[in-house]
């Protein structure tokens, strides 16, 4: 069943995030892919996570689409303007790439290329308008396009924000659903009840809610992420586990097998597993959270 449908149903929807490769060969991406065939619903794409520079995202999907995989072709405002944003949104939709995922794009200043100047011709809601437009089949100039471009579209939230920013976050979502967005990936959680607030805050939307479970890789980095990220929250309980645990890695993978199990079982519309680089855990992973 595509994505799209499979949302609407409201069936429980399984992403699993895929780095693209920092070089030419999308072997190893295929390589990964094939462990989990039959298991996602569909494969995110992330367009330079962390202002890093790899392959881009609409290669990589349109790359895993000819191989017989669903996948979200994320696209940001950083690195192109408006007349680059929309022309790779069509060609995504030439390609029969049917989902996208708008995001904004983290600060350039902190990858791997910090003398890059960003564009951001478009902010965030500018880019789901011109989304919207073109499947409307119009472009930003109000031009008619030879054929509209459909999308599934998706963007995200950051479930850790706090005070202000939340409710910025929260005014901002409720732009991205008026402009008919259908589903939103959180930001990482590690336990279910930050959920439990954000979902009544937006009772009776029909944009499914798909949060983000990270994996983590060990106690030091499950540390890090404490120390250093603020919007991001990980109970001391789960970090001593790890600790304690004679196979630590394994630790890990049942940690996040566990998470996705609490939320499927919350009635949540989906989750989105993010194994930051080791995708080849994933089959493990889902394994655990019995999918």
């Amino acid at each position: 069943m595509p994505l799209e449908e499979k949302i609407r149903s409201g069936a429980f929807v399984v992403f699993g995030e895929f780095e693209p490769p920092k070089g030419a060969d999308f072997s190893p991406l295929l390589n990964k892919a094939n462990l989990v065939r039959g298991r996602l619903d569909a494969i995110v794409i992330p367009e330079m996570a962390h202002a890093v520079l790899k392959a881009s995202s609409l290669g990589g999907c349109a790359f895993l689409e000819s191989h017989g995989f669903e996948t979200v072709f994320q696209v940001c405002p950083r690195d192109r303007n408006r007349l680059a944003l929309q022309a790779d949104l069509l060609s995504a939709a030439a390609l029969g790439i049917k989902n996208i995922m708008a995001v904004q794009g983290e600060d350039i200043r902190y990858g791997d290329h910090y003398q890059a100047r960003a564009v951001n011709d478009l902010d965030l809601i500018e880019l789901i308008e011109a989304i919207h437009h073109l499947k409307s089949g119009k472009d930003l100039a109000g031009i008619v396009l030879s054929q509209p471009a459909h999308f599934c579209v998706g963007s995200k939230f950051d479930l850790g924000a706090a005070g202000g920013f939340l409710e910025a976050e929260m005014d901002q979502l409720k732009e991205k659903i008026d402009l008919g967005v259908q589903f939103i990936v959180t930001s990482p959680i590690f336990d279910p009840r930050q959920l439990q607030q954000f979902t009544r805050r937006i009772e009776g939307s029909r944009t499914a809610i798909i949060p983000t479970v990270l994996l983590l890789k060990s106690a030091g980095m499950a540390k890090y992420i404490e120390q250093n990220l603020p919007n991001i929250t990980i109970p001391p309980e789960l970090i001593r586990s790890i600790q304690k645990a004679p196979n630590k890695p394994r630790q890990c993978v049942k940690i996040a097998g566990e998470l996705i199990a609490q939320l499927k079982e919350m009635g949540m519309n989906g989750v989105m597993v993010s194994t930051a680089g080791w995708e080849d855990r994933l089959p493990q992973i889902l394994d655990e959270a019995r999918l």
